[in-house]
């Protein structure tokens, strides 16, 4: 503690001698310790915004000495100033208010018997009180020195879709991938797809599914795998053939390598997949991407007056989620029906429009389409579109998709 009191004693001592960090501090009176100190930065701050200068005497005037300290404890507050150590200070009495915060938020959560999602919900609220990320760019340029002199290795996540990895180089970390189409169009096998062949390239692989149960997403993977034919995988025992029964075995040991995780619980909130995303990725040394299906199913913990501003919400959680995790999120999304209304029946971004901020949200938009979906043909080709690409190309990819088992191909 009495380290905290001499550090808040600097970084008041370091306002009363430059003003400027009054304003620019992200400290408010409730991060200080002592309550003398709380009261002292409240009146400094009130000094301030009446565009008053702040100094030990002018602090004087706002109230009775007893209340601040004293003359000589104001004056001596100067003596303790330090701009060069400001932000170190700043910081760990940040940390030294979140870490108190924490334990009093289980606490109370413990007593009061809060539900689980009201602690996500408070625990995120004091993490949103983080140091300034203001950063100068030379140790950026330094890393970059060699980049044209040495071979890259890409941080994306790869699909074993060649025409699709030459488009976006993998699904790349902090990015946002929103995966879009109507209902039965081929999604969440797109997306089993994505997620099998990451966890054959060694990575840790977090499929949150909203809708559909584990051990179906489970048994999908398993067809899509093993090039099995869905209906007849209901009763393998009468309709495998012996070689199908005989390749089984093998079929399951080689998933059973994968650092593959499901979740099948319905209305996760962002702050909840965000809690156990963390989890995971924290015990693990393999490059992570999370899958979501999908972003309709997403709860959110407060009211919005339309559907629009929710899922607004949702986006925006989701992309801070890819920036603070440092991994690919690839979310699938359903379409309106008013795809539908249309001679050409691709969908295109304005499909978007009444679903908040995704679109804009977003770093990669990607549509599907295929013509057997409408019209009575053979045809396994399945269309994704990328519409948006916020670092890179956009344009048409076809791939072949066999729906009785799953199985995408490329080129």
């Amino acid at each position: 503690m009495e380290q905290v009191v001499l550090a808040e004693k600097s970084l008041l001592g370091t306002m009363l001698a430059d003003n400027t960090y009054i304003a620019d501090t992200l400290l408010r009176p409730a991060h200080f310790a002592t309550h003398q100190h709380r009261f002292i930065f409240t009146q400094m701050q009130h000094l301030q915004k009446n565009g008053q200068h702040v100094d030990y005497i002018t602090l004087l005037t706002t109230a009775e000495p007893q209340a601040l300290g004293g003359a000589n404890y104001l004056q001596e507050l100067t003596y303790c100033a330090n701009p060069e150590k400001f932000a170190h200070y700043q910081k760990a009495l940040l940390a030294h208010w979140r870490y108190g915060q924490k334990h009093k938020i289980l606490q109370q959560a413990q007593t009061m018997d809060w539900e689980v999602e009201a602690i996500f919900q408070a625990l995120e609220a004091i993490s949103l009180h983080q140091e300034p990320m203001c950063l100068p760019i030379q140790p950026d340029l330094e890393a970059l020195k060699n980049l044209p002199f040495e071979p890259r290795v890409s941080r994306g996540v790869m699909t074993g879709l060649a025409g699709f990895d030459r488009a976006l180089n993998g699904f790349q970390p902090k990015e946002l991938t929103l995966i879009a189409a109507r209902p039965s169009m081929g999604k969440t096998d797109v997306m089993n797809h994505f997620a099998l062949t990451a966890a054959q390239r060694g990575h840790t692989v977090l499929v949150f599914s909203l809708e559909m149960a584990r051990e179906t997403i489970i048994e999908r993977q398993i067809a899509a795998e093993g090039n099995y034919n869905r209906l007849k995988m209901r009763d393998p025992y009468r309709y495998f053939t012996e070689g199908q029964k005989a390749s089984w075995g093998d079929t399951l040991n080689k998933m059973m390598a994968y650092d593959l995780y499901i979740n099948d619980r319905a209305g996760l909130t962002v702050a909840e997949i965000q809690a156990q995303a963390r989890h995971i990725i924290r015990r693990s040394t393999k490059r992570p991407i999370i899958f979501i299906d999908y972003i309709q199913l997403i709860r959110t913990p407060e009211a919005f007056a339309t559907t629009a501003q929710t899922m607004g919400a949702i986006s925006w959680g989701l992309k801070q989620l890819a920036k603070e995790l440092d991994c690919p999120v690839v979310v699938l999304s359903q379409l309106s029906r008013s795809v539908e209304q249309r001679q050409d029946k691709r969908p295109v971004l304005s499909d978007l429009r009444d679903s908040g901020n995704l679109e804009q949200d977003a770093d990669v938009v990607v549509f599907l389409y295929r013509d057997s979906y409408y019209e009575q043909t053979k045809d396994e080709t399945l269309e994704l579109h990328i519409a948006k690409h916020r670092n890179g190309p956009t344009g048409k990819v076809e791939v072949h998709y066999q729906r009785a088992t799953g199985v995408i191909r490329g080129d």
